[in-house]
């Protein structure tokens, strides 16, 4: 008898040792989750004036299409529903709520847009809804306590605004700086890391600050001011339709400035392509993941691999739009989370996974890496300089970043 109870006492032991994650877990679901789906929610611009980004959330849905494929995440399928909003910050609110209170999607994930993520951003965290992973480098998407369902991805605008800042310091410092950026958060975050990064210098090299309306048809007579106020470096805060149209227009009057365009507007087959590669030779911007324009990759095998999904899962998808690039790498981002979660599907749970990443992705550039803590909501904090020769990106300089 007394061996009888010693092998039951060791038993509990063994299982009190195995913790409450293993032999007596239970599922855990918040809506938009169950045994065989999770229901991701997704606001891009598939239309409007930004519609060039649309192909992040084609490309998104493509990664999904691959992991269903080959089994989902934990054996549940990933389920997208994808919403247009136009870039319209009105139109963002009413497809929030309908995917939070109509389709009940688990997360809200990569909205697009610094305005339209804005306008949803108090909303979401009163009801709880993770805004993950969200599609715009402005600032705010890295505060956890005032906003703890909120989390950006890429590197914020405004340290992208101090790399620039600090390489004109270092080789051109008599420049005389024409600025043009969209007025509205976006624009202007950039602006201020720019400004940050000049210092008390900011007040004389910058000569010309101009700005648009997303609903304008052109910046064709911002480029022209620029010019006749004497800039020779001008930095380009524009999406890609604008960033196109001013590459373009910079080349048509002859105006040859030491010109840096901001990363969300690098795209190769959706910018530079249709402003003319011609016209954007030497244009220079910062990059933290693989350009697919670029040969050095031809042999990488995370490249290959990218190539081999795109062929298969978005046949109709430009090869040369980095926009591709950073769809599949978010996803990516967005499935290991999932994986992390296990079981415990529910939206804090998946929030707190969100908040303890530590992984380097195939697709970004060496160097760059994806982590986060419970008092850094900030993914990707990596960035290096590229520079525009022949038909692709060449980076240069150290990884700035930490």
């Amino acid at each position: 008898m007394r061996i009888t109870y010693l092998r039951l006492a060791l038993a509990g032991l063994a299982l009190a040792a195995l913790g409450p994650g293993t032999a007596y877990a239970q599922k855990k679901y918040d809506p938009g989750a169950d045994d065989k789906e999770i229901k991701i929610g997704a606001i891009h611009p598939y239309s409007g004036p930004a519609s060039a980004y649309g192909t992040i959330g084609k490309s998104i849905g493509a990664y999904f299409e691959k992991v269903n494929a080959e089994g989902g995440v934990n054996g549940r399928k990933l389920k997208l529903i994808a919403l247009d909003d136009g870039y319209n910050p009105a139109k963002t609110v009413e497809m929030a709520r309908k995917l939070v209170e109509e389709e009940e999607a688990l997360i809200v994930f990569n909205p697009l847009g610094t305005p339209s993520n804005t306008a949803i951003q108090k909303y979401l965290n009163q009801k709880k809804v993770p805004q993950l992973f969200v599609a715009t480098g402005a600032t705010k998407w890295g505060s956890p306590k005032e906003f703890p369902w909120t989390m950006g991805w890429q590197p914020t605008y405004q340290a992208e605004g101090r790399i620039y800042a600090q390489h004109i310091l270092e080789t051109k410092p008599n420049a005389k700086i024409g600025v043009l950026y969209q007025n509205d958060d976006y624009g202007k975050d950039y602006l201020k890391g720019f400004e940050d990064g000049l210092g008390d210098k900011a007040r004389t090299m910058i000569v010309s600050k101009v700005t648009y309306e997303v609903t304008d048809p052109t910046v064709d007579s911002q480029i022209v001011s620029l010019k006749a106020a004497g800039a020779d470096v001008f930095f380009n805060i524009t999406t890609p339709k604008f960033a196109a149209q001013a590459i373009k227009k910079a080349a048509e009057i002859g105006w040859k400035p030491v010109h840096y365009l901001n990363n969300v507007s690098s795209s190769v087959g959706s910018v530079l392509t249709p402003a003319g590669l011609d016209n954007a030779q030497g244009v220079i911007s910062t990059a933290y993941i693989k350009d697919p324009t670029d040969p050095q990759w031809a042999n990488d095998k995370g490249f290959q691999d990218w190539v081999a999904f795109m062929k298969i899962y978005m046949p109709s998808g430009n090869l040369a739009d980095g926009f591709n690039v950073y769809g599949y790498n978010v996803a990516q981002g967005l499935v290991q989370v999932l994986k992390q979660a296990g079981d415990n599907l529910t939206r804090e749970n998946v929030m707190k996974q969100a908040a303890s990443l530590d992984l380097t992705l195939p697709m970004l550039l060496p160097g760059v890496n994806v982590k986060t803590g419970p008092d850094d909501f900030y993914p990707i904090e990596r960035e290096q300089l590229q520079r525009f020769e022949g038909k692709t990106w060449v980076l240069f300089g150290k990884v700035y970043g930490r």
